[in-house]
């Protein structure tokens, strides 16, 4: 069993002292969130890996989309579900029930999304979504076509590629390093 105070395995130690932007950054997450992510705490021995993680991370699920914020979360859960990252799973989840607000679409997208009362959109984006995380590899035109067919333009498949990318790769160091989420998200939103 894992020592559930730590939040992760890695021991990097977070600078110190904490440069000005990166407590900012924190004071931000703890003005809007009431807590800074594990996930930030853990990129926090470095202020360079730091600011390209949220950089990226803010600019792909905050910025202006096609995808709304609760489909950009969708494909974050359904993506974490395939790889069974506990970190994103809990964190994500909660995004979802906050932005839906709905305490079982998260758990219903994290089991099997098919089983969510979901619009045929959401469906063939989550659909694309574990295809790219189980077999990029195999999508052709015709998995593009089947999200044209149902509204998304040439942009949004852009951007419903680049979440499932990067929920990918942050899932992969999650699980490598043994991430834990905060515990407050597991109550939130319920």
């Amino acid at each position: 069993m894992s020592d559930t105070s730590r939040i992760m395995a890695l021991d990097l130690p977070m600078l110190n002292p904490i440069p000005e932007e990166v407590q900012k950054y924190f004071n931000i997450c703890n003005e809007k969130l009431g807590m800074v992510p594990n996930v930030l705490q853990a990129y926090a021995f470095d202020a360079a890996k730091l600011n390209a993680f949220s950089t990226l991370y803010n600019d792909l699920m905050l910025a202006a989309s096609g995808l709304s914020k609760l489909e950009r979360e969708m494909i974050a859960v359904t993506v974490s579900s395939i790889n069974k990252c506990f970190y994103c799973l809990v964190a994500h989840g909660a995004a979802v029930r906050q932005l839906s607000g709905d305490p079982k679409l998260g758990e219903m997208i994290a089991v099997n999304y098919r089983v969510a009362p979901l619009d045929a959109r959401q469906k063939a984006m989550l659909a694309f979504a574990e295809k790219i995380t189980k077999e990029s590899f195999a999508i052709e035109e015709r998995d593009r076509d089947a999200l044209r067919s149902v509204g998304f333009n040439d942009r949004d498949i852009w951007d419903i590629a680049n979440v499932a990318g990067f929920f990918n790769m942050s899932n992969r160091v999650a699980s490598a390093v043994d991430m834990r989420p905060n515990d407050d998200y597991h109550a939130q939103y319920r």
